[in-house]
C-alpha cells in the first residue's frame, strides 16, 4: 500500500480538532503548525479527511518539498516533476500560490505562473502535448505554498473548501463557515452527553445543522458534488465508492436513533426562511425545528441540555454598547429560566465578555476568517441576584430626629407594599416635611435624592444643615454607603435650561421594573430615565400591547416602548427628536433581548412626523414635555397651546377600536373642552397614580382617548380635522 504525504489547512484555533480527525482515519507521523495538520498514511486517510472531517478547510496531497532560491528553481523544480503520475494530457488544470515568512518569491502570481510553465514544459518534452488551463472548475489543482525558503506543492484534493458542505440554499450577511460552526458544536461539549440543544439566536441555522450531522453520524461531505480528487490520475475510484457506501449506511442507521430536542430562534424573518432552507437541504426538518422568536421570549424545555449560539458581533463602535447590552439580557435570561443548563456562546470582543455576568469555564481563542474571537463555555450555577432592603435597627446612642422618625415610618409601609407588588424602583419620601423639602426614591440597591430649591427667607446655612442631617439619616436608617447614594438638587429651572446636561459621566445602571430591565442615570441629567410615578402607565401598556402596533411619541428613554414590546407588541414605532434619547432607548431594548426587526425609531419632530406618517396604530401613547424648542429648526411646543393640534394628529392615526393615552406632568393644565366632542374621552388620573405618589395626586394627569361611533365612520373627521 502506497504512503503518502498528506496535509490538512484550517482555520487557527483548530488545529488539535483536525490532529484527532486525522488520527481516527489512519494518519501516521502527525505534525501539527499554526493553520496546518502534516500525517503520513494511505490514500484512504487522504480521501476519509474530504469525507469525514469537519474542521478542516482543504486536504492537501504532497507532491515536492525543496528549498526555494528564486522563482526560477520553482520552475526547474515542475520541470523535473513525474507529472503523468498525476495529470492526462486532456486534463484541465489551474494553480495556486500562498507565500508565508521571509521569503525571496515576493509576487504569488508570478509563482503560479512558473509552475503552469514548468508542468507544461514537462508535457511537451515527454508527450509533445500539453494540458490546458482552466481557472473556474479545473480537473486539477495545484497548489504551490512557499513558506520562507521553503516551498511545497501539491495537489488540492480537495477542490474546494470543505466548509462548502452543499446544503446551504440560503445565506445572509456574514454567515458562520460550516467548519467553524463545526468545531464551536465540538467545543462546547453538547456531544458529550446530547441533551437538549437550544440556539437563540441561530440565523441560518449554522450551528444546529452541524451538530444534527455529528449526533446523526453524518459525513459532512456526503452532499457534496464534486471534490478536486475526481480529475487526478491517481484517483482511486473502487476506494472512494466504498468509503461513500460506507458513509450512507451510517447515516442511515444514525437517522433511526433516538433524536434530542434541537431548537434554534431568530427574531429575523428572513434569517429563519434561509435556515428552514438550508436544514431542508440538509435533509434534517424532521430533527431541527426553527422557530421566529426575540431573545426576550426564551423559555426553558422540560429536558436542560446546552444553550449554544454564535452571538451578534457589534464590531463598529457605535454598535459595541448596544451589543453589550444584549449580552447582558442574554446572561440575565439564562440565569433567571436556566438554571443547571450549560452555556456556549461565540463572541467577536473580548472585552465584552463580562458583560454577561456568568462564570465561564474555558474561553477557546477561534477565528472568524481574520476576525479573533472566542468561544466561551461554562454552567449555570447560580440563579439571578434580587436585591432587599433590610433598614437597620434604630441606634440609641443619638435620636434620628423628625426627618429620620419619619423616614423609618414611610418604609415600614412602603417596603412591604413594594414586596407584595413586587416593584424594586419606589419612591420613599416625596417633600412630606416642610423643614426637608426633598424626594428620595430608591432603585434597586441605589438611593436618588432630590433636593429642592429652599425659599429665599430660609437661611442658606440652615437648609444645607437640613440636608446634610437627612442623608446622614438615609445612610444609616438603610445601612447604605456614600457611593450608592446620589443626590442632586432641583432649582426652579427656565426655557432650555432645565433640559441641560447636569454631568458628562456616561455611568450606567440597571434596574427592574416587572418583565422589564432598564438602564438610569443618576448623575448626568435632572431626571433618572426612568419616571416612577409612570408605573402604572406602563404596566397597562403592558397588558394592552399584547399583537397591537404600538406608537410612542416623545419617546424619551423608550420605557414604554420595552413595556409594550414585552407584553408581545406585533411591532412598535418610538419617535423623538433627541439623538440621545434614542439610543437609550435601544439600549433599553437590547437590555430586554429586544432587536430593531419589530421596533423602530424614529428621529423628528413628532408633530411633523405625524402629519408625514401614513401608518395607523391600535395603541398610541403620548406624554409630551410642558414645552420645548429647537434652535435649529425654529420649533416651539407648548402642551397647553398646542395639545390639541398634537392630539388631532395622532388620533388620525388610531385605529377605529384603538386606545390613545395621554399624560402630562403640567401641574395646571385643561384639557381643550372641544376635544370631548370629537373623541371618547376617560379621565384615568387617579388610577395612573401610584401608592408611593398618592400623597401628591397631582403629580401628572392621564386620560383614555378613543374615536366615537362617529369618527369611527369613514376617513373624514368633523370640523376639518385630520384624516387618515
Amino acid at each position: 500500500m502506497d504512503t503518502y504525504v498528506l496535509i490538512a489547512s484550517c482555520a487557527g484555533g483548530l488545529e488539535s480538532l483536525v490532529e484527532e480527525e486525522v488520527l481516527s482515519f489512519g494518519g501516521q507521523d502527525v505534525v501539527c503548525a499554526n493553520g496546518v495538520v502534516t500525517w503520513r498514511g494511505p490514500l484512504e486517510s487522504g480521501y476519509r479527511c474530504c469525507l469525514w472531517s469537519r474542521f478542516a478547510s482543504r486536504v492537501f496531497l504532497q507532491l515536492a518539498r525543496f528549498p526555494v532560491v528564486d522563482e526560477e528553481t520553482v520552475y526547474l523544480q515542475c520541470l523535473a516533476l513525474d507529472w503523468q503520475d498525476h495529470l492526462l494530457d486532456e486534463t484541465s488544470f489551474a494553480v495556486s500560490c500562498t507565500l508565508s515568512g521571509e521569503s525571496p518569491i515576493t509576487h504569488s502570481r508570478y509563482a503560479a505562473l512558473k509552475v503552469k510553465d514548468g508542468l507544461v514544459d514537462n508535457f511537451r518534452n515527454r508527450t509533445g502535448k500539453r494540458p490546458s488551463v482552466e481557472t473556474t472548475r479545473p480537473d486539477v489543482q495545484v497548489h504551490l505554498h512557499v513558506d520562507g525558503k521553503t516551498a511545497t506543492l501539491a495537489i488540492d484534493l480537495s477542490g474546494e473548501s470543505l466548509h462548502r458542505r452543499g446544503y446551504r440554499a440560503a445565506a445572509v450577511k456574514a454567515p458562520l463557515k460550516e467548519t467553524l460552526g463545526a468545531a464551536i458544536v465540538a467545543l462546547s461539549g453538547w456531544l458529550t452527553d446530547t441533551p437538549t440543544l437550544i440556539d437563540p439566536m441561530c440565523g441560518t441555522g449554522t450551528l444546529l445543522i452541524e451538530a444534527a450531522l455529528m449526533f446523526g453520524d453524518s459525513a459532512p461531505g456526503l452532499s457534496r458534488s464534486h471534490f478536486g480528487f475526481f480529475g487526478w490520475a491517481g484517483h482511486d475510484v473502487t476506494l472512494w465508492n466504498s468509503l461513500v457506501e460506507e458513509a450512507l449506511g451510517r447515516e442511515e442507521r444514525g437517522l433511526e436513533k433516538d433524536w434530542p430536542l434541537i431548537i434554534g430562534y431568530d427574531c429575523d424573518p428572513v434569517a429563519v426562511s434561509a435556515a428552514r432552507k438550508n436544514i431542508e437541504k440538509a435533509g434534517l426538518t424532521e430533527q431541527i425545528q426553527i422557530k421566529q422568536a426575540e431573545l426576550a421570549t426564551l423559555r426553558s424545555p422540560d429536558k436542560k441540555g446546552v444553550l449554544l449560539s454564535n452571538l451578534p458581533y457589534g464590531e463598529r463602535l457605535s454598535e459595541t454598547e448596544q451589543v453589550s447590552r444584549l449580552y447582558r439580557a442574554f446572561g440575565r435570561i439564562v440565569k433567571e429560566r436556566f438554571f443547571g443548563w450549560k452555556v456556549a456562546v461565540f463572541i467577536s470582543n473580548p472585552t465584552l465578555t463580562d458583560s454577561f455576568t456568568l462564570a465561564w469555564d474555558d474561553k477557546h481563542r477561534l477565528y472568524n476568517g481574520s476576525i479573533p474571537c472566542r468561544l466561551l463555555t461554562g454552567s449555570v450555577t447560580e440563579a439571578e441576584s434580587v436585591f432587599k432592603w433590610t433598614p437597620l435597627e434604630r441606634s440609641s446612642e443619638e435620636p434620628e430626629g423628625e426627618f429620620g422618625n419619619r423616614l423609618r415610618k414611610n418604609l415600614k409601609k412602603t417596603l412591604k407594599w413594594a414586596e407584595r407588588e413586587d416593584i424594586s424602583c419606589f419612591r420613599i419620601y416625596d417633600r412630606d416635611l416642610p423643614d426637608f423639602n426633598l424626594s428620595i426614591d430608591l432603585f434597586g440597591k441605589w438611593v436618588h435624592m432630590h433636593e429642592y430649591a429652599p425659599p429665599k427667607t430660609i437661611d442658606p446655612q440652615l437648609a444645607t444643615s437640613r440636608m446634610v442631617a437627612a442623608v446622614k439619616n438615609v445612610k444609616d436608617i438603610l445601612g447604605v454607603r456614600s457611593n450608592r447614594v446620589f443626590i442632586k438638587s432641583r432649582e426652579r429651572q427656565k426655557g432650555r435650561k432645565q433640559y441641560e446636561k447636569k454631568s458628562n459621566t456616561g455611568k450606567m445602571y440597571e434596574v427592574r421594573e416587572g418583565e422589564c430591565s432598564f438602564l438610569v442615570n443618576f448623575t448626568d441629567y435632572l431626571d433618572t430615565g426612568l419616571f416612577l410615578d409612570h408605573r402604572p402607565i406602563r404596566q397597562k401598556i403592558y397588558r394592552e400591547a399584547r399583537g397591537k402596533r404600538f406608537l410612542n411619541l416623545y419617546g424619551y428613554t423608550g420605557t414604554a416602548t420595552v413595556h409594550a414590546a414585552m407584553g408581545g407588541a406585533a411591532g412598535t414605532t418610538t419617535v423623538d427628536l433627541s439623538a440621545t434619547y434614542l439610543h437609550w432607548a435601544k439600549m433599553n431594548l437590547a437590555l430586554n433581548g429586544l432587536t430593531e426587526f419589530r421596533n423602530k425609531f424614529e428621529k423628528a419632530d413628532c408633530l411633523q412626523w405625524l402629519e408625514e406618517c401614513s401608518t395607523a396604530f391600535d395603541l398610541i401613547f403620548i406624554d409630551p414635555p410642558t414645552f420645548s424648542n429647537t434652535k435649529k429648526d425654529q420649533r416651539v411646543f407648548d402642551i397647553q397651546k398646542d395639545h390639541a393640534r398634537l392630539i388631532d394628529l395622532a388620533m388620525a392615526h388610531l385605529e377605529p377600536d384603538g386606545l390613545l393615552l395621554f399624560s402630562t406632568n403640567f401641574r395646571r393644565f385643561k384639557l381643550e373642552e372641544n376635544l370631548a366632542t370629537r373623541y371618547a374621552i376617560k379621565d384615568i388620573s387617579a388610577e395612573s397614580v401610584p401608592f408611593d405618589f398618592s400623597r401628591n395626586e397631582k403629580i401628572h394627569s392621564c386620560w383614555e382617548m378613543r374615536r366615537t361611533a362617529q369618527t369611527k365612520q369613514g376617513n373624514k373627521w368633523p370640523e376639518g380635522g385630520p384624516w387618515r
